[in-house]
This record gives C-alpha cells, structure tokens and sequence, in this order.
C-alpha cells in the first residue's frame, strides 16, 4: 500500500458564514466561508430574507404588482356567466315575442286563412 496518499484531516476546522456565525467541524480544509448557512437561511430561520442578484428581486416586485393591479380590474366568472346568462335570456325572450306576433296575426283575420273543403276521391 502507498503511505502518504490521504489528505490531511482537520478535527476543528472552522465553517465561516456571511452573516458572521462559525462552526467547528472536522475537515480536510481548515478554512471553509459560506455565504449561507443554516443560522441565515430562510428555510430553518421561517424569515424571508432575499439574496439575489440586483434587478431580478426588483422585477419579481413589479411583475407582482401589476398582477395586483390586473386582478383588481379584472372581471371574476361570476360577472361572465351572468352576462353570458343576460344574452341569452334576451334570445329567448325575442322567440317568444315574434313567435306571440306571428300567431296574432294569425288570428288577428281568421277568414284569410285557407280551410280545406272536403275533396273527391
């Protein structure tokens, strides 16, 4: 077996966090910087927290607001459905009418009406 091939191992190497909190874990680098760590993450910490990179943060934002503001001016199905309900109400209602007009006038001059005479056969 070749000696010397493993890597030197730190018992009490130190993980250095962004926000400034250090732990002391065993390792093979001695000095570890992280930019998040369980202390600063939103996840573990139940606080939002955003990092990102400038701009996308921003037109999140603004992408949410004019959301906001669509949904605000926006008409719900209800209103549709109603609309849709008044047309139709409307078309049925113009059936009935011509339909009361054309036997009115019907009957408005019985003798015009053609009445069958019994035929030879």
């Amino acid at each position: 077996m070749k000696k010397n091939i493993h890597p030197t191992y730190y018992p009490d190497a130190k993980i250095t966090c962004a926000c400034g909190h250090v732990m002391t874990v065993g390792s093979t680098v001695k000095e570890i910087h992280v930019e998040i760590c369980s202390h600063c993450h939103p996840f573990y910490t139940g606080k939002e927290k955003l990092v990102d990179t400038a701009g996308r943060v921003d037109r999140f934002k603004k992408m949410k607001e004019l959301q906001k503001h669509a949904s605000a001016t926006r008409k719900g199905k209800a209103v549709k459905k109603l609309k849709s309900a008044e047309r139709k109400l409307a078309k049925e209602r113009a059936k009935v009418k011509a339909e009361i007009s054309d036997n009115s006038v019907s009957l408005r001059h019985p003798a015009k009406k053609i009445i069958k005479k019994p035929g030879k056969k």
